[in-house]
C-alpha cells in the first residue's frame, strides 16, 4: 500500500500532562482508523498532530508531497455571514453543483432540511456543524480526519454517514482517521482501531468489537504475567527483608534486580466502575401517557400519543431531530403539560432525568466539587459496602484534584460523570436519559451500560448510539409524522419505515407537480425540444420498467425456493422486493406526469 502519513517518535505535554511520549504510527492508503480513548487521554492531540494543526514538543510527521489532508475539527467555525449555499458549494454555479450526483447526495444526507439561503449565523449549533461537515466532504482528500463527526446527526444521518464513507474511496486507496463514541459507526466504517492512553498508543485490528475483543485478551495476558512477577515480587522482597545485617551481605546485583522490578511499576489507570446504588420502591402504576397531544403555537409536535409505560420496562425511543423526542420525554417527567389528553403519574414514582443541557448542574456551577457533595449523604450502602462520596467519584473515574474544581471549570465528560452520580444518589426508580452518550468516552459508556444492564427500575432512553440502545433496551418505539409507534425490528426497521415515509412524500409531491403541469397545460404547450426530452425520459422509464419486472418475478422465484427456516435470508430478499416495488411506483408515476403532458 501507499503510504500517506508517518509520525515518529512524537512528544507532546502540556504543563500538567504529559499526553504523548515517542509515539511512532503512519497512515497507509485504504487504511480506516477508529481511534478511542478516555476523555483527556489525548485523541484529539494526536490527530491534530497527525493533520499539522499542532507541532509536536519533540518527534516529527511526514507527509507524502502530493496528498490532501481534510479535517473536521470539534471546535470547527464557519464564516456566520455567508450562507448556507455559499458555505457548501462557494461559487460553483448551480448547474455546476447540482449535476454533480456526489455533491448532490452529500446535501441530500446532510442538509437537506436547511434552507439554502439561510445565514449560517442564523443556524443553531448542530445546524453549522452539519454544515461544516458538508462543506469538508465535497472537497477531495486523500485522508479525512473527523473528530465526533456523528455529534449532532440523527440515526438516520449516522447510517448515511457511515455508508458514504464505506463508498467514498475504492478499496485500497484513501485514508480515514475518525474519532467518535458512537461504537456502531466505529464498527461500520473503521478496519483498525488505535487505543489512545497513557502516553501510548495501542493499535488494534478491526473495528470496535474486534478491538474490544483483543483488548480483554491483551489484559488476560498481562493479567497472568503481572500475577508471575508479583510472586516473584514477594520472593524478592521476603528475601531482603531477613533482617537488616542480612540484607548487607546480600550480592549487589540481587538487591539491584529486586529495587527495579518494583521501582518500573507504572501507576495504576483510572478505573470506572458504577454499583447499583439503592432504588425507592416502585408500584404498579409509573406513567400512562393517554391521547395526550402537544402543540407550540400553530405547530403540532405530538398527535395522539398513548402510551402505558409499565414497571420494569426497558425502552428506546427513535426519532429524527426535531420530531418531539425531547417533548415526549418532558410529558413523561411531567416538566411539561400537554396540549390536549392527559398523563398520569403512579404514586410512588421518583424520576431521575439526566438531559443534554446538564440542567442539574446549573444551580451549582460556581461550587467545587468537594461542596457539593458535602450536600449529599454522608455515605452510601453499594453491594454491602460503605462508600463516601468522594469514593464514588473515584469510582467514576475523577482524580482526589478535581474534588477542588468548581462545576464550571469541569470538562464535558466530567460534567456528565457529576450529573450521573448526582442522578444515582436520588435513588430514583425511573431513569430517564436524553442523549446520555454525548461527552462521555468509550470506557465510561462500558461502565454505564454495566450500571444499567441491571438496572432493576424503569429505564426511558432517547439517543443516537445504536450500540447503547441494543444494549439496553429490551423495546424501541419510533415517533413518525408525531405518532408514537412501536418498532419491533429497532433500528433497521425504523430507517426502512423513514425510507418508506420520504418515498412517499416523493411521491405525493410528484402527483402535486402532475397536477400543477396538467393544469398549466392548458394554457401553455411543451415546446419542440421539451417534447423530444420527456419523450426520451419516457422510453428509458419503459425500457426501466421492464428490467425491473424481469428482477421481481426473478426475487418472487427465490422466495418461493428459498429455505424458509432461513429467516435472514427470506428478510434480505423481502428488503430486495420491497425496493424494486417502491421504484416502479415511482417510475410509474413519472411516466403518468410525462405521458399527460405529451398528449
Amino acid at each position: 500500500m501507499v503510504h500517506l502519513l508517518g509520525a515518529e517518535a512524537l512528544h507532546f505535554e502540556y504543563p500538567t500532562q504529559k499526553v504523548l511520549d515517542a509515539v511512532t504510527l503512519g497512515v497507509s492508503a485504504g487504511d480506516r482508523i477508529g481511534i478511542v480513548g478516555r476523555n483527556g487521554d489525548g485523541k484529539s492531540t494526536l490527530m491534530k498532530l497527525l493533520v499539522g494543526k499542532l507541532e509536536p514538543d519533540a518527534g516529527q510527521v511526514t507527509v507524502r508531497s502530493d496528498t490532501t489532508i481534510g479535517m473536521l475539527d470539534q471546535s470547527d467555525a464557519v464564516d456566520t455571514t455567508l450562507t448556507v449555499g455559499q458555505v457548501i458549494v462557494g461559487d460553483l454555479a448551480e448547474h455546476e453543483w447540482a449535476g454533480d450526483p456526489k455533491i448532490r447526495d452529500i446535501i441530500t444526507g446532510l442538509v437537506a432540511d436547511l434552507d439554502w439561503t439561510a445565514q449560517v449565523g442564523s443556524l443553531s449549533g448542530g445546524q453549522r456543524r452539519r454544515v461544516a461537515l458538508a462543506q469538508l466532504l465535497i472537497g477531495d482528500w486523500d485522508i479525512l480526519a473527523l473528530d465526533e463527526p456523528t455529534n449532532h446527526l440523527d440515526v438516520e444521518g449516522i447510517a448515511w454517514l457511515a455508508d458514504h464513507l464505506n463508498r467514498r474511496w475504492p478499496k485500497n486507496a484513501g485514508g480515514l482517521l475518525v474519532i467518535t463514541h458512537d461504537r456502531w459507526f466505529l464498527d461500520e466504517v473503521s478496519t483498525e482501531t488505535w487505543e489512545v492512553h497513557d502516553g501510548i498508543v495501542d493499535q488494534f485490528e478491526g473495528g470496535y468489537a474486534a478491538y474490544v475483543l483483543q483488548r480483554v485478551e491483551r489484559d488476560r495476558m498481562a493479567a497472568t504475567a503481572e500475577a508471575k512477577r508479583q510472586n516473584l515480587l514477594r520472593k524478592e522482597l521476603a528475601w531482603l527483608r531477613r533482617g537488616a545485617p542480612a540484607r548487607t551481605a546480600k550480592p549487589k546485583f540481587r538487591i539491584d534486580a529486586a529495587n527495579q522490578l518494583i521501582e518500573d511499576v507504572p501507576p495504576v489507570r483510572n478505573s470506572i466502575e458504577l454499583k447499583r446504588l439503592a432504588v425507592a420502591r416502585l408500584g404498579k402504576d409509573v406513567v400512562d401517557i393517554e391521547d395526550a397531544s402537544v402543540s407550540f403555537g400553530e405547530r403540532e409536535v405530538l398527535r395522539n400519543i398513548t402510551w402505558r409505560i409499565a414497571p420494569g420496562e426497558r425502552t428506546g425511543i427513535l426519532g429524527a431531530n426535531g420530531a418531539g423526542k425531547s417533548t415526549l420525554l418532558s410529558l413523561v417527567t411531567g416538566d411539561l403539560e400537554p396540549t390536549g389528553g392527559r398523563v398520569k403519574h403512579g404514586k410512588t414514582v421518583r424520576i431521575g432525568m439526566l438531559d443534554q443541557q446538564f440542567s442539574q448542574l446549573e444551580k451549582i456551577g460556581a461550587d467545587r466539587v468537594r461542596e457539593v457533595l458535602a450536600q449529599t449523604q454522608a455515605s452510601f450502602t453499594i453491594d454491602g459496602k460503605e462508600h463516601t462520596p468522594a469514593q464514588l467519584l473515584e469510582r467514576l473515574g475523577f482524580r482526589r484534584e478535581h474534588l477542588s474544581a468548581r462545576v464550571d471549570d469541569l470538562s464535558g465528560g466530567q460534567k456528565r460523570r457529576l450529573q450521573l452520580l448526582m442522578l444515582l444518589l436520588s435513588e430514583p426508580n425511573v431513569i430517564v436519559l436524553d442523549e446520555p452518550t454525548n461527552d462521555v468516552d468509550s470506557d465510561m459508556l462500558t461502565a454505564m451500560e454495566d450500571l444499567l444492564d441491571s438496572w432493576p427500575g424503569t429505564l426511558i432512553v432517547v439517543s443516537h448510539d445504536r450500540y447503547l440502545l441494543e444494549r439496553v433496551t429490551d423495546q424501541q418505539y419510533a415517533i413518525l409524522d408525531g405518532t408514537l409507534r412501536h418498532v419491533p425490528g429497532g433500528v433497521d426497521e425504523y430507517l426502512r419505515l423513514r425510507k418508506a415515509q420520504d418515498q412517499q412524500t416523493a411521491r405525493n409531491t410528484s402527483v402535486s407537480n402532475a397536477e400543477t403541469t396538467k393544469e398549466a397545460g392548458s394554457t401553455s404547450k411543451l415546446t419542440g425540444a421539451e417534447r423530444k426530452t420527456a419523450q426520451r425520459e419516457v422510453g428509458s422509464i419503459e425500457r426501466r420498467l421492464e428490467k425491473l419486472s424481469a428482477v421481481i418475478e426473478g426475487l418472487h422465484q427465490r422466495l418461493v425456493e428459498h429455505d424458509q427456516g432461513d429467516y435472514t435470508g427470506l428478510q434480505r430478499y423481502g428488503e430486495e422486493l420491497q425496493e424494486a416495488e417502491d421504484e416502479v411506483t415511482v417510475l410509474e408515476e413519472r411516466w403518468l406526469e410525462l405521458s399527460e403532458q405529451l398528449d
